[in-house]
């Protein structure tokens, strides 16, 4: 059983629900808010990035005191931005209706304000995440995450370095899997792979995923897709139906099988490294406290 935090959009109160399963603290945040269930749709999201959490495993593996914010009716999470801009508060879910495409917080705010919240959670950036920020001004991006202008340079230079490495890593394993497909080549079976995905593609024409044409672009050409996702693209793929989702990609369902469970490894890894680090940081600050 783990400790969660649960509350209301844009409500200052927050309440602890202990739970064992997403059905279990699912049942506990309605009674503890006092929401009937009855007056329309129910969705729980991390307060953190808005996350829908509805798959049980991955309730599971979130980390003990993780937040959760509930939505009802017509309501979506969206960050939220006081004080001009210059200080963030804690995320929170607003009306469909009032949001002003207009308005609309620039990508790398919503990242800074991430980063502000906690470090550890560079861990959870695509590389497109790691660009806008690298992109950013050294004194804005120092500004927005209330560093100093040396720190923040500090940061932007981080920033490259991972995105380097992850760029490398995802080059490598196409040249390995290029080379295993030159020695491996098997025309009947490429053939029959094509085959069946023809005839995917004409029985389920009609079905659809809900991923975006920026995801389906990456999921088409890059040979290590799950490299250039965010958490929350790689939990929308790990989401999506497979057959739907072999029609969208002209790929056979072994194909994306194997493209699901890349993603979900991916995933999982991102947040184990982001729970070793927590308790890293809670090891040092526990350490500095008993420090005379």
């Amino acid at each position: 059983m783990k400790r969660f935090v649960v509350s209301l959009r844009g409500a200052k109160d927050k309440h602890g629900v202990a739970a064992a399963s997403l059905q279990e603290f699912n049942e506990k945040a309605i009674k503890q808010l006092d929401v009937d269930p009855m007056q329309g749709p129910i969705a729980l999201v991390l307060a953190e990035d808005g996350t829908i959490v509805e798959d049980e495993d991955y309730f599971l593996c979130l980390p003990e005191d993780t937040e959760f914010v509930l939505l009802t009716g017509n309501k979506k999470w969206s960050p939220c931005m006081t004080d001009g801009g210059t200080m963030w508060m804690a995320r929170e879910s607003i009306d469909q209706d009032d949001v002003d495409g207009s308005l609309e917080i620039p990508r790398w705010k919503v990242l800074a304000a991430q980063l502000k919240q906690n470090l550890s959670n560079i861990i959870l950036f695509s590389e497109s995440d790691f660009q806008a920020l690298i992109d950013v001004q050294t004194e804005e991006l120092s500004r927005e995450i209330a560093i100093p202008v040396v720190k923040a340079e500090m940061l932007k230079d981080t920033l490259q370095c991972l995105l380097d490495r992850r760029q490398e890593e995802r080059q490598s394993k196409e040249l390995l899997q290029l080379y295993l497909k030159a020695v491996n080549k098997d025309g009947t079976d490429a053939s029959t792979d094509e085959t069946d995905s023809k005839r995917l593609s004409q029985r389920e024409s009609d079905q659809k995923t809900q991923l975006s044409s920026h995801v389906i672009t990456i999921l088409r050409e890059k040979t290590s897709p799950y490299l250039s996702l965010s958490n929350e693209q790689l939990e929308a793929v790990c989401a999506q139906d497979t057959n739907a989702l072999s029609v969208d990609l002209n790929q056979s369902l072994e194909h994306v099988r194997n493209l699901q469970a890349s993603c979900a490894e991916q995933l999982q890894q991102r947040y184990e490294q982001v729970q070793r680090l927590n308790s890293l940081s809670s090891a040092s600050q526990a350490k500095r406290q008993l420090l005379p």
